[in-house]
């Protein structure tokens, strides 16, 4: 069994222990604060120690010596950089995993390998940078879900209460529309609802559907939703999220321009970018003019509502509201679109903020710990277990793995008994993907994306990967 050892239970932590336990990991936390360890071992369903992470005789007590992972993810770090140095020149660790924040480590990292003993380096910043990066990608229409060994996509899309789809069933909607998908989840007043053909589509109801790309965006284009090019972009917040989307917008802006300077002039114009950086920190607004050529650097204050008028920002693309507060980051970006801005996207620190966003009218919410999360586990997970998702505060997960239990081969979906409430939504046969129902059949070494609740999860995960 796969052990990992976690320094640090704030809310990383205990969010990386928690899917570890769930997937049969074995999983010991280390804690320095008395107070958090007592609370967390009441609810973890491992060992976790009271002592600082970087004590010898703690890591000792902790059993790093055969841990497959060591994963540092306290507040500070330093002291995550030194636990790693201590567990990479004490004890051998496969693989050890620091969380920082200061991106001077992170330069020092990239120019000497593994640096401190260290395998990676998670910057929760650069992770929901990408993420925000992703999501523009694909036209910042909303949250975008995507797994290993599938070209299926999970999107998902608030339906409003004059949305021509209300009242009707997911089994109408599939009909009338013509396309082939599935609405893997529904998110309905603070509940997760696994649906049937016959569900009905309520108003605010926020369909999770999977299907293929080109679908995806035929079905959302039908509900109201088009994918717009995204040309004119506002970021509010030159900080380090704010500045890397920026970089990555501007070098790419080099790139196009580099690629069609050689054709006709017709395509040069239609390639022109135009990206404001607003920030309300003068010193920093100077460092961004040096840095940012290629862009408008305005030093505002984002809730001035006079900077939208006085700079046409009204008529821009995309809103990014990337400032250090979250509520903020929510409120703006909802003035935002008011205004006339067509997409928005909003990061925040806390999971559970982003449905409320996603009802008030924010297209993508990025939450910074669940992007570095996410990336954490896809680096621990080996063997049949590629991603899990999370929703509703982790009660209802979203699993992709492989099938290795010879005793489902052959058998329909409908004949296998899976645990109650339970949906595999995609089937992955040597590349060719799969949108299942109760007659499909299961082979050894299909990959399955399939959906239920927490408590679930292991069941549905012996079920499939058991082995003779």
């Amino acid at each position: 069994m796969m052990k990992a050892v976690i320094a640090g239970a704030g809310t990383v932590g205990q969010q990386i222990a928690r899917q570890l336990i769930e997937e049969n990991r074995d999983v010991v936390v280390i804690e320095q604060d008395p107070r958090i360890a007592r609370r967390v071992s009441n609810y973890l369903d491992c060992m976790v120690i009271n002592g600082e992470v970087n004590n010898l005789e703690i890591l000792e007590s902790a059993g790093v010596g055969n841990a497959d992972f060591f994963i540092a993810v306290t507040d500070s770090d330093e002291i995550n950089i030194i636990s790693c140095g201590i567990v990479g020149e004490k004890f051998e660790v496969p693989c050890k995993i620091a969380r920082i924040k200061n991106i001077e480590y992170e330069n020092v990292y990239s120019t000497h390998n593994k640096f401190m003993g260290i395998d990676y380096l998670v910057n929760p910043e650069v992770e929901a940078a990408k993420d925000i990066i992703k999501a523009i990608e694909y036209g910042a229409l909303s949250e975008v879900l995507r797994f290993e060994k599938t070209s299926f996509q999970i999107r998902n899309i608030i339906i409003e209460h004059n949305s021509p789809v209300v009242n009707t069933t997911i089994k109408e909607l599939r009909e009338s529309s013509g396309l082939d998908f599935l609405v893997a989840f529904i998110s309905r007043q603070n509940e997760l609802l696994i649906p049937s053909g016959y569900t009905k589509i309520m108003p605010e109801d926020n369909l999770y559907i999977l299907a293929s790309e080109e679908v995806l965006e035929e079905l959302f284009a039908s509900l109201g939703k088009f994918k717009l090019e995204l040309k004119k972009i506002v970021i509010a917040g030159g900080g380090r999220i704010g500045t890397y989307v920026a970089e990555h917008l501007l070098e790419k802006q080099k790139r196009d321009m580099k690629f069609f300077s050689k054709r006709p002039f017709r395509f040069f114009k239609k390639i022109k970018h135009n990206i404001i950086l607003i920030d309300r920190d003068i010193e920093r607004c100077k460092q961004l003019s040096e840095r940012f050529q290629g862009a408008i650097i305005l030093n505002e204050d984002i809730t001035d509502e006079g900077i939208y008028d006085m700079n046409q920002l009204y008529d821009y693309d995309l809103l990014i509201t990337a400032t250090g507060n979250q509520e903020l980051n929510i409120i703006s970006a909802i003035f935002g679109k008011t205004l006339g801005i067509k997409r928005a996207i909003a990061v925040v620190d806390k999971r559970n903020y982003v449905e409320m966003a996603g009802k008030l009218g924010v297209d993508v919410t990025v939450c910074k710990n669940s992007s570095m999360v996410n990336t954490i586990l896809k680096l621990t997970r080996r063997g049949n277990i590629k991603n899990i998702y999370s929703f509703a505060d982790g009660r209802v997960e979203l699993i992709e793995l492989m099938v290795e239990n010879p005793d489902v081969a052959g058998r329909r979906l409908k004949e296998i008994n899976l645990p109650s409430e339970t949906l595999v939504v995609s089937l992955t046969r040597n590349e060719t993907n799969i949108l299942p129902d109760g007659n499909s059949v299961i082979k050894t070494g299909d990959y399955i994306v399939a959906i239920s609740k927490k408590e679930s999860i292991p069941k549905l995960v012996n079920i499939f990967t058991k082995k003779p």
